[in-house]
This record gives C-alpha cells, structure tokens and sequence, in this order.
C-alpha cells in the first residue's frame, strides 16, 4: 500500500512539474480563442453512433440528420469537461486512463468519468453529434456549427477557484469564448443566420460545485467569516443571474442550467469528515440544497424578466439523492466508495493509475473523489431530457422545451 502511495505521488508531481512552463504565466495574460493559442494535440472526436456502455440510455435517439436543435453549447467544470483542460498545465486532468476505458473509443478524452458524461447523452437525445472541446477543435466553422464545449475542470463562477490546481477556463473567460463564437458565426455566417442558429440552440451551464470544493469549504481567504453559507450563495447566484442576462444579450435564448450535486456524499468528504458507514456529511449537502434553492427562484425571476426566454433549472441534488437513496432499484451495490482512488471510500488520492480502480464500474455510484460514473450520469441527463426516472427540471424537462414553439 505505501509503495503505491509513493509511486501514485511521484506520478502527480511529474505530470505537474511536465507543464510548469505553462503555469509560469497568469491565467489572464492567456487569449484562449482558438485562432491564438497552440493546439499540441487533436483528441480524435468520438463517433456518435457507437453502442452505448450502458443500458440506461434509451435507445432511440434521433438521427444527427435531423437535429432537433442546431446545436448544443456548454459552459461548466469537470463534470461536462470533454478535453479542454488537456491543453492547459494543471493537476485537474483526465487524459490518463483509466478514465476513458468505458467510453465509446475505450480510451481517455479528458472527461472526468469511465465513461460518457451527462452532455453526451443529451447530444444524442438532440440529434446530434458528441460535441467538440473548444480547445480541441482548430476553429474551423463546420467544427463549431453542431456545438462548442467550453467547460474548464477547476472552474468556478468566482475567478480564483480552483487556482490552486493550476491553470482553467473561468466561468468569465468561457462566456467570453462563447461570444467569440457567436461573432465568428456572424462574420461567417451574417448576423440573421447566427441570431437565429444562436436563439434555437441550447446553451447549457453546470458549474458552481469549485466555489465549495475550492473555496469555501476550504476558507479561501477566510472566506467563512465574511460570508455566511447563505450570504455566499446569493453572491454565487447573483454573478451568474448577470452572466446569464449577458448570455440573454447576445440571442441565447434556451439555457439549460444545472444544479450542484451533494457533494456530501462524495467520497473524498466522506473520507475527510470520518463518516461512519458512509453517511453522507449534512452541513456540507445543507448548503448545496440552500444554493440550489436560490438558483431555482432566479431562473423564475429571469423567466418574467427575460422575455421570450426558455430557461430550465435541473435539480442535480434531488436527482442524484434520488439514485442513493433508491440505489437498489437502479441496480447500484456500492454507493459510497468510488470506483477509482485511495484509502477509505477511495476519497483519500485521487483516482491516477488503472491498478487503483476497481473491475466494474457499471455498479458503483461515484468514480472518483468527486465524480459520478457513467451509468449514473445517463439516468441523470434522462431526468434532463425526458424525466424518466424522477422530475428534476422546472418548469420543465429539456424534451418539452425543445418541442414547444417559439411564443
């Protein structure tokens, strides 16, 4: 055990100190558009044909000839990360296996999971393509036109969350990105065309869960003593309500914005809070549900606020306790220890090397410290796309508002 410890640690201090020349330079003095930074590799883009790795995705899934959108966009962290952080020096990457060895090509990508994550479900529900990481594709417009991923693992809605683990795509920087998009789309294009492929596409968010991991739990700051867990999701909320206004700006007009998952019952805090048989730790899952609650009612002010806006908030933490509480009946044995990490729960290292996961992850919960595996990401976006499982989404699902016509 201890000569795995080393090995694991040796390993993470390499990888780091690979890409110190990059981290010698302010994430700020970065100009990420695609037409400006160096590309050092091209993951090949997966196919979205392939057979799905689990059974849970619903098998008919539209043609990519008829889309029923024209395109997907993402902004978010490692939980729709599908390779961008490849490209940046940083502790937080996943372009090792083994993760990836449940994905279509069996080979890692840069998706924190053994498999496909939620965005890549719901491409396919869309009828479309799996899409690209906007660090991975060379800026050509056909690459673009079916979508851009733009999530950053680290990030956060606050600038310096995360930071510690090296460089990310802030929530600022990635909006930016995207309406770097948009006004490529109207060079290229002509401001009518890309209003329009803008306003009937879907823009979909995740990502406030490195503002606790990395900041507030961690009393970045003595973050704690100024803002109190309400006080600090209502400064979150309110950064992303004007983000979201900047987003309305600019066309978009079907927005898709996830809740945080409880992170109190990932196995990392499991591990460091000492649960006892893996209960899951209530003062942190108190302030997710607080936050999701928060972002609920803005998507409802928004809603009046915004006219003709689409928006949805999915509750990832009623659709993830969901699949806790209920695990046997979603077929899940273990639900507390990860599939891939050290010590107990496998919350202490992070997941590094093959020989530190475990054979099947088709029946665990969570693959690392922090993430779900495959199998539960599918239920999840089917809660997105259709509430398959459980409702999740207000006012209502993605399905329904794809389908619904422009008011």
């Amino acid at each position: 055990m201890v000569t795995n410890i080393i090995v694991a640690i040796l390993f993470l201090i390499s990888t780091f100190l690979s890409h110190s020349k990059a981290l010698r330079f302010p994430q700020e003095l970065f100009n990420f558009s695609s037409n400006q930074i160096s590309i050092v590799d091209n993951p090949s883009r997966p196919p979205s044909s392939s057979a799905s790795p689990t059974p849970l995705l619903s098998p008919a899934s539209p043609a990519v000839s008829s889309p029923l959108v024209p395109a997907l966009f993402i902004i978010g962290d490692s939980t729709v990360d599908c390779g961008n952080n490849n490209f940046l020096g940083t502790f937080a990457r996943a372009d090792r296996p083994p993760y990836g060895r449940d994905f279509d090509t069996h080979q890692p990508t840069g998706r924190f999971c053994n498999g496909r994550i939620p965005v890549d479900y719901l491409a396919l529900h869309l009828g479309l393509p799996f899409v690209p990481s906007y660090l991975g594709q060379d800026g050509e417009l056909e690459d673009m036109l079916h979508g851009v991923n733009y999530a950053s693992a680290s990030a956060g809605v606050i600038f310096s969350s995360g930071s510690e683990l090296g460089q990310h795509i802030s929530f600022t920087h990635q909006i930016q990105q995207f309406t770097d998009t948009y006004q490529q789309f109207v060079l290229s294009l002509g401001e009518d065309v890309a209003n329009d492929l803008i306003s009937s596409s879907v823009l979909y968010i995740s990502i406030g869960i490195n503002d606790y991991i990395h900041y507030y739990l961690r009393n970045v700051s003595n973050v704690q003593n100024l803002y109190l867990p309400w006080g600090f999701n209502q400064f979150l909320a309110s950064t992303m309500r004007q983000e979201i206004k900047n987003l309305y700006n600019i066309n978009v007009r079907r927005l898709v914005i996830m809740g945080l998952p409880p992170i109190g019952c990932a196995p990392y805090y499991l591990w460091r809070y000492k649960s006892n048989k893996g209960e899951c730790i209530e003062e942190i899952n108190d302030m997710i549900m607080e936050f999701n609650f928060v972002m609920r009612y803005m998507t409802e002010e928004l809603l009046h606020e915004l006219p003709d806006a689409h928006i949805i908030f999915c509750d990832v933490f009623q659709g993830s306790m969901d699949i806790i509480q209920n695990h046997k009946r979603y077929d899940f044995k273990v639900t507390a220890d990860a599939c891939c990490g050290l010590g107990r729960y496998k919350g202490w290292i992070m997941c590094m090397s093959p020989e530190m996961a475990c054979r099947d992850a088709s029946n665990h919960i969570w693959w690392d410290q922090f993430h779900p595996t495959d199998a539960v990401n599918a239920i999840l976006a089917d809660n997105v796309w259709s509430s398959r499982h459980t409702e999740m989404c207000y006012p209502m699902n993605l399905e329904k508002m794809v389908v619904s016509k422009p008011e």
